[in-house]
């Protein structure tokens, strides 16, 4: 089926996914609004302390790595029960009711007197963060065709970027207010998203893998119709059967769909990749780049140039996730991650180089114009292609809990980075402005190592012909030219009896 193809015959499947992607646009704009907020004079008076050699308020560097880390600590929490919750109630009702507990988490954070009230807030709204952002993808991989998968996984990564520009927007409309009401609008605009979101839940189709998983056969093939146009009943029955094939092959493979099969046999490697590949995120210096603003202050910009900056950057990121597309379509998820990395790493040497510049003016606004490069190359590479490869790699079975994993990983990682760069950056701590980039150097350089001889390439493959390549333990760099007949190679291990059977039957 081509892509053209694809979007005639299945426009809705279109609409629910970019629908229910909804709640990833809004997870962006409320996890940046704190990270951003930290300039903000009001916002430092009220929850920072006086510093006199500094003659201002700044939010010490403990807290701020507190407020950063407690949202990705909620994270944690939802993300492991997000496996458990989606496999037994599925994706429409865990995200509906998701909704409703952050409607409730957000008084917490509006109506904080303290910081540490404050922070309260965030570990509790880190919750249903991390519920939606396994959830998203998952969904979205599920509902389309295989030449749309990958569009409309990477379209996550776009709604990623899409809720911090946004949020960008309110925090530079706002930046020249002195009031409190400076950082309380952007959290009163929270309670904006979930009622939209909660209507879109209850008339969305079920996952129709998800149905096939519980038995539902006859409730898959009516999702089916309402994802798809045009196309018979029979066409339907033939996909419905499909589904059924692919799930028979896994469990013949001893694929159940809990947590710890996904660290059995072959789910092994397909955990691994997703986990280390999401986590990468973290540690090749998203901490500098996607937090933009509290860099170009220390760097030495104005409040005022440093969101307009960071506003361009977040709309250079949705234009970065954009271009991701086409170039998925030739390149593929291997080949565009070994890009982006090759990229990415010289860019953080240079950056890091330029602080020992004698021509300091000069070098920042170098040092910034390199850092919103950095960050269209990373929207289009790593920040696309790392999601959907997660997406992709997994087995059917396992795909809420290997996403689940695999977000949790990203967050345990990305604590550790939250944690380390206040303590680089803030005047009141190490004070490394610009050299922060040769910190996040090293990680990058490694990272690079291991995508060469460990990602493999997705693109194309049906989920039963990865579920083949893995159980063949078919080496990262062959899977685009690997010759497999899925159908043969499924019914030969679906018909092989295991070693209970075989004694049963003697």
């Amino acid at each position: 089926m081509s892509i053209r193809e694809a979007f005639k015959r299945y426009p809705k499947a279109i609409l629910w996914a970019a629908s229910m992607s909804g709640t990833i646009i809004m997870t962006g704009y409320d996890t940046s609004l704190v990270l951003n907020m930290m300039v903000y004079p009001s916002f430092a008076e009220k929850y920072g302390s006086y510093y006199p050699e500094l003659d201002e308020y700044v939010i010490p560097g403990a807290w701020q790595t507190g407020l950063f880390n407690a949202p990705q600590c909620g994270n944690i929490v939802g993300l492991a029960i997000t496996g458990y919750v989606t496999e037994r109630y599925g994706h429409r009702r865990v995200t509906a009711v998701s909704l409703l507990f952050l409607s409730v988490f957000i008084f917490v954070t509006f109506f904080a007197p303290s910081i540490e009230v404050l922070l309260v807030g965030q570990l509790l709204e880190g919750i249903p963060w991390g519920i939606f952002s396994a959830i998203g993808p998952a969904y979205s991989s599920e509902v389309c065709p295989l030449p749309l998968r990958g569009y409309l996984t990477s379209f996550v990564t776009t709604c990623w970027c899409l809720g911090p520009l946004i949020a960008a927007g309110v925090l530079q409309g706002l930046v020249d207010n002195t009031t409190e009401w400076s950082y309380r609008i952007p959290f009163v605009i929270q309670w904006a998203w979930p009622v939209p979101l909660l209507i879109i839940c209850v008339y969305a189709p079920e996952s129709p893998w998800w149905l096939v998983r519980k038995g539902r056969l006859q409730d898959a093939e009516i999702s089916l119709g309402r994802l798809s146009s045009g196309i018979s009943r029979e066409q339907i029955e033939q996909k419905v059967a499909m589904m059924v094939h692919t799930n028979n092959f896994e469990k013949a493979a001893q694929t159940d769909s809990t947590y710890r099969d996904c660290f059995r046999g072959t789910n092994l490697r397909r955990t691994e990749i997703a986990s280390v590949a999401y986590a990468a995120q973290a540690l090749v210096g998203t901490a500098l780049a996607y937090n933009p603003t509290y860099f170009f202050i220390q760097a030495g910009l104005n409040a005022s140039d440093a969101f307009k900056i960071n506003s361009g950057d977040m709309a250079l990121a949705v234009l970065g996730a954009c271009a991701s597309w086409p170039f998925m379509a030739f390149f593929g998820r291997r080949v565009l991650l070994l890009m982006g990395i090759g990229l990415l790493t010289p860019i953080l040497l240079v950056v890091g180089l330029l602080s020992y510049a004698a021509d300091e003016g000069a070098a920042t606004w170098a040092q910034t114009g390199l850092l919103v490069l950095w960050l269209g190359i990373f929207s289009c590479t790593l920040g696309t292609q790392t999601l959907v490869l997660a997406a992709e790699v997994s087995a059917t079975r396992l795909r809420s809990q290997t996403m689940a994993i695999a977000n949790a990983a990203f967050n345990v990682v990305n604590i550790a980075a939250l944690a380390i760069e206040p303590y680089l950056i803030n005047p009141t701590e190490a004070g490394l402005k610009g050299k922060t980039a040769l910190v996040w150097l090293s990680m990058s350089v490694l990272f690079a190592v291991w995508t060469v001889f460990r990602v493999p390439e997705t693109k194309g493959r049906t989920y039963e012909e990865l579920d083949v390549l893995f159980e063949k333990r078919v080496p990262a760099w062959r899977f685009a030219s690997e010759q497999i007949d899925a159908f043969g190679r499924s019914e030969a291990t679906i018909q092989q009896p295991k070693v209970g059977e075989q004694d049963s039957a003697k």
